[in-house]
C-alpha cells in the first residue's frame, strides 16, 4: 500500500471509529509491525491488517449480520448475537468491499483475530497476539508475561492468550465460541507434541 493510500486509510478510520477504538487500532498496527519485524513477516501486511482488524467494530449488529450474509459467510449462533465476535467476520468483508483488500492472508488475519483458528498463518498469529498485548491494554491477567513471551515465542504466547481467554469466559459465565475452544485444543496438542520431541 502506497504511503498516500495508507494516510487516507488512517484518516478514514479516524472518522469512522470512535476515539478509543481508533487509538486501539493504531496501537495494534504498531504492535503488529513490531512483531512482524521480530519474526520476519511482511511488515506492510502486518500494519495494514492491524489498521483494519476492527474496521467493522462500530457497526450495529444488524449491519454486521447483513454484510456477512451477503458475502455468504456462515455464522454460528454465538456470532449472530454478539458484535464482539461478529465484527471480525464483518471486518473481513468490509476490508475487501470498502478498502479493496484482496490478499487472502490479510483478510483471514482480520477474520480470525478474535477467536483464532487451527492452522493460523504467521500474519494471523501476529494480529491475534497484537490485539491482546497492545500498549493500551491493562486489564488482562499475565499481560507483562505475555508481552515478553510474544517476542520470544509467538506460538507459546498464542496458547497462553487462548488459555487465559477461556478461563476468563468460564469464570465470568460468558458463552465460549466453539472456534476459540477448538483453536486452543489444536495449539495445546501441537505444543505438547513439540515438547515431546525437543
Amino acid at each position: 500500500m502506497k504511503k498516500d493510500t495508507k494516510t487516507e486509510l488512517i484518516r478514514t478510520l479516524e472518522q469512522e471509529l470512535g476515539y478509543k477504538r481508533f487509538i486501539h487500532t493504531m496501537y495494534v498496527a504498531g504492535t503488529a509491525s513490531s512483531l512482524a519485524m521480530c519474526y520476519g513477516a511482511d511488515l506492510e501486511k502486518a500494519e495494514t491488517a492491524g489498521l483494519l482488524h476492527d474496521c467493522a467494530k462500530c457497526l450495529d449488529l444488524h449491519r454486521m449480520q447483513r454484510l456477512c450474509e451477503k458475502a455468504g459467510l456462515t455464522l454460528s449462533p454465538f456470532e449472530k448475537e454478539s458484535g464482539a465476535l461478529l465484527h471480525s467476520k464483518a471486518g473481513s468483508v468490509l476490508a475487501k468491499e470498502k478498502y479493496g483488500i484482496t490478499d487472502p492472508d490479510l483478510l483471514n488475519a482480520i477474520r480470525y483475530h478474535t477467536t483464532g483458528r487451527p492452522g493460523m498463518s504467521l500474519l494471523e498469529k501476529i494480529i491475534f497476539v497484537a490485539d491482546y498485548i497492545e500498549p493500551g491494554r491493562f486489564t488482562a491477567s499475565n499481560l507483562s508475561q505475555i508481552r515478553k513471551m510474544a517476542f520470544e515465542d509467538i506460538d507459546e504466547a498464542l496458547l497462553k492468550i487462548l488459555y487465559d481467554t477461556l478461563v476468563y469466559l468460564h469464570t465470568t459465565g460468558n458463552p465460549v465460541d466453539p472456534m476459540t475452544q477448538k483453536t486452543y485444543e489444536y495449539y495445546k496438542q501441537l505444543f505438547e507434541e513439540n515438547a515431546i520431541y525437543d
